[in-house]
């Protein structure tokens, strides 16, 4: 589409979540690499700016979604002497595609038809390529190739200040490999992510006891991240450090960068993890992490999609829609503690 000429400015629209604004992070990055003079503005929601918003050589605007919408309003007066040459619509919600209205660009890139959720084509004019079974971070660098910016390596580079870095250093310094467990999925209806607490203080044991882990929970502040902290350190062996609800996103990401390996849900932090380069053993049962676990560590990944499937919904992999949730709260019992412990040992036993 610009392979002749660059584009002389962008408008990227992923507001959320913290996971997607990760791929997002790493199709922008491609963009940079291809055409660095070409300036890039993107829409981001308040959240996820908490993480990215300190990035160089790229202007922010905040989506603020707990302001209704107004948030929609804002958005309109930060575009409206704006031109670009071209709008990256990688986010297709009911929420986010009138954005797309108010970005003055001839060229509103979307998703294929069969992806462009809630109408999302209406509001765009040009379409990425339809292609089945991809993960959500090729499926996003799809944006990049049809403007002609084809990818080179991932990277992704978010700031960490010093502070950062210090706070992280405090809690995992010492000679003992560092496991680090954010054992909880955002909180929405029909999530059904989570693993029990005394699975993960299982796991925490096996990994204190084998390879002298010094294991860290973490995680955001809703009651039930509490919960699951104060269980597993009840029910786990002494010695867990607990940091659930106190630590930002920064300190988050610098805490997940100084482990050496994180278990995690589907969920953010296993996009985090990601972009600094930690090994994650991700627990999917739920969700299917060929679409959505963590991109670098599917060796590690512990996968009862298929045996869910099957379970619940009577069907398998191939005869399900790509990204069919299996949305039962027993789904993630189907994920043993005996599967986690192999590839801790897997991950610890190289």
């Amino acid at each position: 589409m610009f392979k002749q000429s660059p584009p002389e400015n962008i408008c990227v629209v992923r507001l959320s979540a913290i996971g997607d604004t990760c791929h997002a992070l790493a199709v922008i990055r491609a963009i940079q690499d291809a055409w660095p003079e070409t300036r890039i503005t993107w829409i981001i929601g308040k959240t996820e700016a908490g993480l990215m918003a300190d990035i160089p050589g790229i202007e922010f605007i905040i989506f603020d979604k707990a302001r209704g919408r107004s948030a929609i309003a804002d958005v309109r007066t930060a575009l409206k002497t704006r031109k670009f040459d071209v709008a990256l619509c990688m986010h297709a919600s009911m929420r986010v595609n009138p954005i797309y209205r108010h970005i003055d660009a001839p060229v509103r890139l979307g998703f294929d038809f069969k992806r462009a959720r809630d109408f999302q084509w209406l509001f765009t004019n040009k379409r990425i390529g339809a292609e089945a079974s991809q993960h959500v971070l090729d499926g996003m660098m799809s944006f990049a190739r049809r403007i002609g910016a084809p990818p080179r390596d991932l990277r992704w580079d978010i700031p960490l200040s010093t502070q950062h870095l210090d706070f992280a250093a405090e809690h995992t310094s010492g000679n003992q490999p560092v496991l680090l467990i954010s054992p909880c999925s955002s909180e929405r209806a029909g999530n059904f992510r989570n693993w029990r607490a005394e699975n993960y203080a299982a796991a925490a044991n096996h990994a204190l006891r084998k390879f002298d882990c010094k294991v860290i929970l973490t995680g955001g502040g809703s009651d039930t991240e509490a919960s699951y902290g104060k269980d597993i350190c009840r029910l786990a062996e002494p010695g867990i450090r607990n940091l659930i609800g106190k630590t930002n996103l920064k300190q988050l990401l610098a805490l997940i960068s100084k482990s050496d390996v994180l278990i995690c849900p589907d969920s953010g932090p296993a996009h985090m993890a990601t972009t600094v380069g930690t090994p994650v053993i991700g627990l999917y049962a739920t969700s299917n992490p060929d679409r959505s676990g963590p991109y670098l560590s599917r060796n590690l990944t512990v996968n009862a999609y298929a045996k869910a499937l099957g379970h619940y919904l009577g069907k398998s992999v191939g005869q399900v829609r790509w990204g069919q949730r299996v949305r039962d709260p027993g789904a993630m019992d189907l994920i043993r503690v005996e599967d986690v412990n192999d590839k801790i040992d897997l991950f610890f036993g190289r």
